[in-house]
């Protein structure tokens, strides 16, 4: 990591998340998607593809010995190594682009040793703009704020005793079918039921519909918690970096998974604030089952 300018790279990201966002804003969503990659809802449109050819040429133009990995380009069987590399969604959020809800957003991010060191994560419709280099700190620029704000947003942010004291974002993904979906509804359940029945009782569970823009809510303490399974490294490089840079945690989905992959696709995110780890290992507690999707050997 050393060899790697991280801030070079940083500032040469946002300017690339500018752009990207300048195309997205440009385009005119239909309201139906150019194509599907598994069903009807894991979709994907012209823009995801426009933008992310952008970022992919100009980033091999600035650094051609990293490497590239992207959510449009990405083929079974590719892995992430040790080199430098580019973590790219184009749009994460692709659902809520085509409906227009406006939670959405470039994520670009870069892995060193397969380790998150770099996030820029820009929502173009917003103007809203979270950045976070490893050791560095991450921040949050937007139309309210005369400059840059660290994050989390408030300086001491309050304690968690238990679950039932989070408000809590989960996704419930493209696979609406087989065990990971029964674990899901089944978990979603037990977090939302009263504590008589045996649940957590949480103060709410959110669907926002963009794993980087959760991860960025959780960096900021508007979010307690965030856990998903299913999703890609290219939807949480980014926003794994914003979140561990404001004092967050993050962690695997399932019981004891302390020290997770950045490609391995079940993850939690705690936000920063006394209890963050008695709320991570309560919550694993209601994860109802096993969930199969991913690559770590948690058991």
């Amino acid at each position: 990591m050393s060899a790697v300018d991280l801030q070079e790279v940083h500032d040469f990201l946002i300017g690339i998340a500018k752009e990207a966002g300048d195309m997205i804003t440009a385009a005119k969503p239909t309201g139906a998607a150019s194509g599907t990659k598994k069903n009807s809802v894991d979709l994907v449109t012209e823009t995801d593809q426009a933008v992310e050819k952008m970022v992919s040429t100009s980033l091999k133009a600035k650094y051609p010995d990293f490497e590239f990995m992207g959510e449009e380009t990405y083929k079974p069987g590719d892995t992430l190594t040790d080199a430098p590399t580019f973590i790219v969604d184009p749009i994460d959020g692709t659902t809520n682009f085509i409906h227009g809800h406006p939670y959405f957003c470039v994520s670009l991010g870069l892995a060193v040793k397969q380790k998150p060191v770099v996030g820029v994560i820009y929502n173009p419709l917003t103007r809203t703009l979270y950045t976070g280099i490893k050791g560095k700190g991450s921040y949050l620029t937007d139309p309210f704020h005369d400059k840059p704000v660290r994050l989390p947003l408030k300086h001491e942010p309050e304690p968690m005793p238990d679950l039932s004291h989070c408000l809590v974002a989960v996704e419930w993904g493209s696979e609406r079918e087989g065990n990971d979906y029964d674990v899901k509804v089944e978990t979603f359940r037990k977090l939302c039921a009263s504590k008589s029945d045996g649940g957590a009782m949480v103060h709410g569970i959110r669907s926002l519909g963009s794993a980087e823009l959760n991860l960025c809510a959780v960096a900021a303490g508007q979010l307690d918690v965030y856990w998903e399974c299913g999703c890609w490294a290219w939807d949480v490089c980014a926003g794994w970096v914003i979140v561990e840079e404001a004092g967050g945690l993050m962690v695997g989905a399932q019981k004891g998974d302390w020290e997770p992959n950045v490609d391995q696709r079940r993850y939690m995110a705690v936000r920063k604030g006394e209890g963050q780890r008695t709320v991570a290992e309560e919550f694993w507690e209601c994860v109802v089952g096993r969930v199969e999707v991913g690559h770590d050997s948690v058991t």
